[in-house]
């Protein structure tokens, strides 16, 4: 059994392996974003096939990546890294207000987010937190909370995903999966606050 320990190109990221991919039949691995951290894992394909995957250190897996393509075998084999919404906070309306009025509506919500221990990345004017538990939940908890000056939406993980830096990705997505949900559970596994 082949062991599959090089990424060889990205299908979004390389127009070449775009137009390469095109040309064979597609095998695709869907992996969720706490799945796509790990280096060594075994993932079975839409196909069915099993895909052993040690990655050299220090490498992960991200949106695209193609691990195995053979022309003449006409086949690619890709990873789809299925993201999770996440809830964007925005807080460029307080930033206009005094300096008390933006540390208090900070702290309130650190306390919020925190308390829930969501992990979130802040970002420019934007605080964004990966879906770990149910919409309504998540909507309740910071409606609840009324704090004053943001405002927030909903968006999809992979429009999110074209702001971040490799490292907030991980940050962001690492820790959080539907499955934390789907279990009954309401925490994520861990908070990481990333301030720029």
């Amino acid at each position: 059994m082949n062991i599959y320990s090089e990424i060889i190109g990205n299908i979004y990221n390389t127009p070449e392996w775009t137009a390469k991919v095109k040309l064979v039949d597609v095998e695709t691995i869907h992996l969720d974003q706490w799945a796509a951290q790990k280096s060594r894992l075994l993932a079975k394909g839409d196909k069915g096939n099993e895909y052993p995957i040690a990655l050299k250190r220090n490498s992960h897996l991200t949106n695209g990546d193609v691990i195995y393509y053979s022309a003449e075998h006409n086949k690619a084999v890709v990873i789809k890294i299925d993201l999770c919404p996440v809830l964007v906070i925005d807080l460029s309306k307080i930033l206009q207000d005094d300096t008390n009025t933006i540390l208090r509506t900070a702290l309130e919500l650190g306390h919020a987010v925190g308390n829930q221990h969501w992990p979130a990345i802040i970002k420019g004017n934007y605080v964004y937190v990966p879906l770990t538990v149910e919409e309504k939940v998540m909507t309740t908890v910071i409606d609840t909370h009324a704090i004053e000056g943001i405002s927030y939406e909903f968006k999809k993980g992979e429009e999110i995903l074209q702001i971040l830096e490799p490292q907030e990705i991980r940050r962001l997505f690492g820790g959080a999966s539907h499955d934390v949900f789907a279990q009954g559970h309401g925490h994520a596994p861990s908070i990481s606050l990333n301030i720029q």
